[in-house]
């Protein structure tokens, strides 16, 4: 068992990358990674005016958290930060961050490409298109190629 804390932010506001990670590694001397990963809104060819994601108050908060201290178990970390936005996000803004310290970088970077392969495929968020010509284009679906990077992660018995 781990006794490093995960940190969960679920939030409308824009956050900023480089105070999340000051804040994970401040008087801090044992972290000898830092790997990130900021997930942007794209702007799909000119055609979306926003993505609007959904949630449900402290579900998202404790299924992140679940998964969060999957990570810590399976990798020693000691650090990990978890951003992730709600409401109207137009493109170019930030929707996701995930930040994950270790003593060595092999276990940041799997730590954090398995946390995104989950947040992508299975946290509880739900995202809609708004497009520039006053439409909505309705929920979006999981994609095949994006489910495929998950099961990578599945544990053989």
């Amino acid at each position: 068992m781990t006794t490093v804390k995960p940190l969960i932010l679920i939030q409308s506001g824009d956050f900023d990358t480089a105070a999340e990670i000051a804040r994970m590694t401040k008087d801090r001397r044992g972290i000898g990674a830092v790997v990130t990963f900021s997930g942007l809104c794209r702007d799909e060819a000119g055609t979306l005016a926003a993505l609007e994601i959904e949630h449900y108050p402290g579900m998202a908060e404790a299924e992140i958290g679940r998964i969060a201290e999957e990570v810590l178990n399976r990798w020693t970390l000691t650090g990990l930060t978890v951003v992730h936005r709600h409401g109207f996000i137009k493109p170019g803004e930030n929707i996701v961050l995930v930040v994950a310290a270790s003593a060595h970088r092999q276990a940041a970077f799997e730590a954090a490409s398995f946390l995104m392969d989950y947040l992508k495929n299975a946290a509880p968020f739900w995202k809609k298109q708004h497009l520039v010509n006053g439409e909505d284009s309705g929920w979006v679906e999981a994609k095949a190629k994006d489910e495929e990077a998950l099961k990578r992660w599945q544990k053989t018995k």
